[in-house]
This record gives structure tokens, C-alpha cells and sequence, in this order.
């Protein structure tokens, strides 16, 4: 690896440790022409690129920039964390190379984005299905809120009131 800070191509390993769920490897790394200290990450490299088709039938590489691209105009202004926005792309981009191995439609993907950011925020779910699903109308808009308005909130959390109470011991009785 060559050096940052002196351009020597002489260095060791400190340290490696796995990161972002075991996807990559960070490793600390010292040169020993400077002596300074840098960090180096190594991701694994999709070798199978993963093909868009899109509503036309054109077939594109995929990109998840395209995907990020929507999530920031969708959320807008909205108080969401650039990590949660890098969280929901992530996790919809590790679930399309799971489940497919060549060739995805837009359509999927525009589902899968549309499902997480219903539970991100509702808001930016209905500003990103008002262009995915290409709503034409207010009548449209408003069945689609109401829609939102009828599912189940916050099922996630809810656990606890599926659980039964642990009875009570003897001695915390008296």
C-alpha cells in the first residue's frame, strides 16, 4: 500500500477488524518510511453486475446511487439521518444481490424502497410513491394516504403486548 503522506510503497499491519456487518475490512496500517499512522478498507467487489430493466424495457447496470439519488428527494427536508437514508439503500442493495442474479425489474426495486421508507417516514413514503406510482391525481394522492392511514403502526415495537405476564413469585405478594 503505498503511503499517503510520504508515497512510500513500505508499510505494516497494525490492526484488521471486520466492519459494516462483516462486508468489509478495515485495517490500520503504519509506514515504515514516515513511521505515520493511516486506515485502509477493502470491500468485496460484486463481480456479477446486477442489470436494471426498466418500464421501457431498456436494460441498464444497476446503481444505487440512483437508488440514494431518490431517497434524498423523497425525504427533502424531513429530519431523517443521512444514516438511515445510507442504511435503507444498503439494505435494499444487499437484498437485490441476495435474491437476484443477473437481471432485476425497476419495479422491484421501486417496492422494496417504498416499503422501508413507509416505516422510515410517511411523509417521504408519499412524496416517493407519488412519482413511482406515478399518481396523477389528488382522488389518487388521498387514496394513497388513506391506504397509509389503515395499516397496522408501529408493529415492530408492539411485541411486548403479544407476551405473557410472568406471574407473580410468593414473596413479591406479601
Amino acid at each position: 500500500m503505498i503511503c499517503p503522506y510520504c508515497g512510500v510503497n513500505d508499510d505494516k499491519v497494525i490492526d484488521s477488524r471486520s466492519s459494516e456487518g462483516g462486508s468489509v475490512i478495515r485495517r490500520r496500517r503504519q509506514c515504515l518510511g514516515c513511521d505515520r499512522r493511516f486506515t485502509t478498507y477493502e470491500r468485496v467487489e460484486q463481480t456479477a453486475r446486477l442489470v436494471v430493466i426498466k418500464r421501457d424495457g431498456t436494460h441498464v447496470p444497476f446503481n444505487r446511487e440512483n437508488i440514494l439519488k431518490g431517497v434524498q428527494i423523497a425525504c427533502g427536508k424531513r429530519r431523517i439521518t443521512e444514516e438511515s437514508k445510507a442504511r435503507l439503500v444498503d439494505e435494499v442493495e444487499e437484498e437485490l444481490h441476495r435474491e437476484f442474479d443477473r437481471e432485476v425489474e425497476s419495479r422491484v426495486i421501486g417496492e422494496r424502497v417504498m416499503r422501508r421508507l413507509r416505516d422510515l417516514d410517511e411523509v417521504a413514503y408519499i412524496r416517493f410513491a407519488s412519482e413511482y406510482l406515478k399518481l396523477g391525481s389528488a382522488g389518487e394522492l388521498l387514496a394513497e394516504i388513506h391506504q397509509l392511514n389503515e395499516r397496522p403502526r408501529d408493529v415492530k415495537s408492539q411485541r411486548s403486548l403479544f407476551e405473557r405476564p410472568q406471574p407473580e413469585s410468593s414473596e413479591a405478594k406479601r
